[in-house]
């Protein structure tokens, strides 16, 4: 699947799908709250924790989101 490919499934689930819409605003939400916390100079323990659990938690969403961009490519064919 190309790029091009793959953006076009991701722009039609947006269109389609809540959950996909709600997963896209957590993972959004989250890296913004990454950025910010990048920018510090020196985070403190909780942030640096907040850091390390945002990064799972984003990483998850995206997990989740590929699932679905596949099993939607899958259905399309």
């Amino acid at each position: 699947m190309t790029i091009s490919q793959s953006a076009q499934l991701v722009a039609e689930l947006m269109e389609s799908s809540e959950r996909f819409r709600q997963l896209k605003r957590l993972h959004t939400k989250y890296e913004r709250r990454l950025n910010d916390l990048g920018e510090r100079r020196y985070p403190s323990r909780e942030e640096q924790v907040e850091e390390v659990r945002l990064k799972k938690l984003k990483l998850r969403l995206k997990d989740q989101m590929a699932c679905m961009v596949a099993d939607y490519s899958a259905r399309a064919q």
